[in-house]
C-alpha cells in the first residue's frame, strides 16, 4: 500500500509541476484551477516538490545488504553436466558475467552483509578427526561407504545452521574468513580487517582471475561454494549429525571455497558423478577436498560418485587428501655413547736437579797506578787521562774539564 501512495504522490507532483510552469511561462489560465497569473504557477511548482518528497518517503525501500551473494545451491539447480564433460561443457555462463543473487529452490540463504555470531556456549565441531596428515586421497576413498542417495525428504538450508556463524568466534563472519583466505589485494570497508571490500580472486574452478567488489550489483561475482554440497550431504548421511556438527560442515574451512559466481550456481547440488570444475587442472584436489569432508563427517559416497573420484584420482594416485593436521614431529633420539680410550695415569713431571752455576769471575781491581806528572803519563802512553781511569787525578786536570794530560 505504502508504494501505490507513494506513487500516486509523485504522478500528482509532476502534474502539479507541469501546470504550474505552463501558467508561470506563458501567463495564461491552465486547463486547470488555477488563474492566469504567474505566483499561482511558482506555487504550484512549489507543492508539487512537497509532493515528490511525500512520494518518495512513501516509497518501499530495499536494504543493499539483501543482496548480498549467495554460497552454493543458492539459486535453482542447472541440469547437471557429465563427469569427464569439458570446460565447456560444464560452464556455460561466463565467468565475467554477474548473476542476480536469488534464493533457490535449495533454500541457501542470501549471503548476509553482517556477521552472524554463533549463539553463546554452542560448539561446532565435526564428529571425526580430519584425515592423518600424508594420507593419499585414493587411501581414504576407499574407508568411504558405498551406499544409495537418501531421500531429500526434509532438507532446508537452516538445517545446517544460520548463514555464515562465526564458528571460530573471531568477530568476522565465515564469508568473509574465506574471502581473506582466498584473495590477493584485499581492501576493506573499514579499518578492521573483517568486512573484505575488494580483492582478485585466482579462482580454481574456472582458471581465470575475478574482481570481487563489494555491493549489492556485485558482491555476486564471486560466490563462496560448498565444495560437498549441503544438499548432497543431506542425502549421504547428514541427517544423522547433529545441528552443531551440521553448522560445523556448513563453516568448515576444508569444505569452502571462493569461486566464479556463474560457475557456482551451474554446479548446484551436484556430486562428483554428475558435475567437476571446469579447469581441468584443479580436479585431483577437487574431489580429494570432497573426499577429506565426508570422512570427516561420517558422510558415505553413492557408486557413481566413488567410481568418478577413482577416475579422476587415477591420473593423479599420488593426490593426498587435504588436511589441517600437523605432521607428526620429528622422534629424536639420544645417540650412543661414543667409545671411550682407557684413561692411562701419566707420572708427574720430574723437576730436573738445579745445576750450580759458578760465579763468573770477578775482574781484579786494577793496580793502583801514579803519574808524577803529565810527562811521565806520555812517557807510559797513558795520556790523555780521563776522569775516573787509573792514574788521573785532579791535579793532572788543570782545566778541570775530566781529561788530563791532554
Amino acid at each position: 500500500m505504502s508504494g501505490g501512495a507513494g506513487g500516486s504522490l509523485i504522478f500528482l507532483g509532476i502534474s502539479l509541476a507541469l501546470t504550474g510552469l505552463y501558467v508561470l511561462l506563458t501567463g495564461r489560465r491552465s486547463w486547470a484551477w488555477l488563474p492566469a497569473k504567474r505566483k499561482a504557477g511558482a506555487v504550484a511548482i512549489a507543492a508539487s516538490f512537497a509532493l515528490f518528497i511525500g512520494g518518495a518517503v512513501a516509497m518501499p525501500h530495499v536494504a543493499s545488504a539483501d543482496f548480498e551473494a549467495a554460497s552454493s545451491e543458492s539459486t535453482a539447480k542447472a541440469a547437471p553436466a557429465p563427469a569427464d564433460a569439458s570446460p565447456t561443457a560444464t560452464a556455460k555462463a561466463s565467468p565475467s558475467s554477474t548473476p542476480t543473487p536469488t534464493s533457490g529452490s535449495s533454500g541457501e540463504a542470501l549471503d548476509p552483509e553482517s556477521p552472524y555470531v554463533l549463539a553463546a556456549g554452542v560448539t561446532a565441531a565435526a564428529p571425526n578427526a580430519q584425515p592423518a596428515h600424508a594420507a593419499k586421497a585414493m587411501d581414504v576413498l576407499a574407508t568411504l561407504p558405498i551406499k544409495g542417495r537418501a531421500p531429500k525428504t526434509g532438507y532446508d538450508r537452516a538445517q545446517f545452521g544460520q548463514a555464515w556463524a562465526d564458528v571460530d568466534r573471531n568477530g568476522c563472519d565465515t564469508r568473509n574468513d574465506i574471502l581473506r583466505r582466498d584473495l590477493t589485494g584485499i581492501t576493506y570497508t573499514n579499518s578492521v580487517t573483517c568486512k573484505v571490500q575488494s580483492g582478485t580472486l585466482a579462482d580454481p574452478y574456472t582458471g581465470s582471475a575475478i574482481s570481487f567488489v563489494r555491493g549489492s550489483a556485485t558482491s555476486s561475482a564471486v560466490q563462496i561454494d560448498h565444495v560437498v554440497a549441503l544438499s548432497d550431504a543431506w542425502q549421504k548421511g547428514a541427517q544423522q549429525l547433529t545441528a552443531e556438527q551440521r553448522t560445523a560442515f556448513a563453516n568448515d574451512p576444508l569444505n569452502l571455497q571462493a569461486t566464479d559466481g556463474p560457475t557456482n550456481q551451474q554446479k548446484g547440488d551436484g556430486d562428483a558423478a554428475t558435475w567437476l570444475p571446469p579447469n581441468k587442472g584443479f580436479r585431483c584436489e577437487y574431489v580429494a577436498r570432497q573426499i577429506s569432508v565426508k570422512a570427516t563427517y561420517g558422510l558415505w559416497v553413492t557408486q557413481a560418485e566413488h567410481d568418478a573420484m577413482a577416475r579422476i584420482l587415477g591420473d593423479c594416485s599420488g593426490q593426498l587428501a587435504p588436511t589441517n593436521q600437523q605432521a607428526p614431529a620429528p622422534v629424536v633420539t639420544d645417540p650412543a655413547p661414543a667409545a671411550v680410550a682407557p684413561v692411562v695415569p701419566v707420572p708427574a713431571p720430574v723437576a730436573p736437579a738445579p745445576v750450580a752455576v759458578a760465579p763468573a769471575p770477578v775482574a781484579p781491581a786494577p793496580a793502583a797506578v801514579y803519574f808524577a806528572n803529565c810527562t811521565a803519563a806520555r812517557a807510559a802512553g797513558a795520556a790523555p787521562l780521563y776522569a775516573g781511569q787509573a792514574g788521573y787525578r785532579p791535579a793532572l786536570d788543570r782545566d778541570s774539564d775530566g781529561i788530563a794530560c791532554e
